[in-house]
């Protein structure tokens, strides 16, 4: 039997009107999270929650480089507190030249 979210194209439309939640994308899609877990998987190589926090990221990310404040960002896409943003953009982001090289003269010689 085909599923009905092979025919689905505006996944990320319906991110945003599930307000970024696997649970509520789920409902919107008339199916089961496990069934939602399952298609994510086997099509897109990740769970929808790992999905649509990427997605979610890729937003915030466009609306700094249009020029909105961390604050306005995360009100627009649903956060609760501009901090959880901050937050959630860190999980990703790559550590700057100063912390690598901070690190690696943190590092312990081995004898």
């Amino acid at each position: 039997m085909k599923s009905e979210l092979n025919h689905i194209q505006n996944w990320l439309e319906l991110g945003q009107k599930a307000k970024w939640s696997a649970s509520s994308l789920a409902r919107e899609c008339n199916v089961s999270l496990r069934t939602l877990q399952r298609f994510f998987l086997k099509h897109m190589g990740k769970s929808p929650k790992a999905w649509l926090s990427e997605q979610r990221r890729g937003q915030a990310i466009a609306l700094k480089r249009e020029g909105h404040s961390v604050k306005m960002a995360a009100y627009l896409l649903g956060y609760t507190h501009a901090n959880n943003l901050s937050r959630d953009l860190k999980k990703t982001a790559k550590p700057s030249l100063q912390t690598r090289t901070a690190l690696r003269n943190y590092a312990p010689e081995v004898n």
